[in-house]
């Protein structure tokens, strides 16, 4: 796999993905959602492709005071062969050589799979809520 900044050209590649692998919600329109990362740090966007196929994306962010993870997706035919732990670890290299001293991502509850590749990973879970508040709508 090669791991690359996203490009507008893969907008539908990596839409179609995030819908496959069950990350879009209706209330957050994932092109809106493109745009807006492509307009702020768009370095921290990342696809990883193979035989020129988007397989894999990851969208990262850092505020200056921790790093972010969003949008951590490989295809489900891909799945298992390390191309998200691969994409992830770009990501976290790059937000390292920012100066980001730890990284915070959200996962569902419901997501055991996603919850145990972080395990994995050496994530550790935190007793915490994550609230929010919509200021724009979709």
């Amino acid at each position: 796999m090669h791991i690359r900044p996203f490009e507008r050209r893969d907008t539908d590649a990596v839409v179609a993905l995030w819908q496959a692998r069950g990350l879009t919600r209706p209330w957050n329109d994932p092109v809106k959602d493109i745009e807006r990362k492509l307009a702020v740090q768009p370095e921290l966007f990342l696809v990883g492709e193979r035989d020129s196929e988007v397989i894999a994306t990851a969208m990262g962010g850092y505020d200056g005071h921790r790093g972010s993870v969003y949008y951590l997706a490989t295809a489900a035919a891909h799945a298992g062969n390390g191309y998200g732990a691969a994409l992830l670890a770009e990501l976290e290299r790059r937000l390292a050589a920012m100066g980001c001293p730890k990284i915070n991502l959200l996962v569902r509850g419901e997501n055991d799979g996603v919850l145990k590749f972080y395990d994995r990973l050496g994530y550790e879970r935190h007793d915490s809520l994550s609230l929010g508040r919509r200021l724009i709508e979709d």
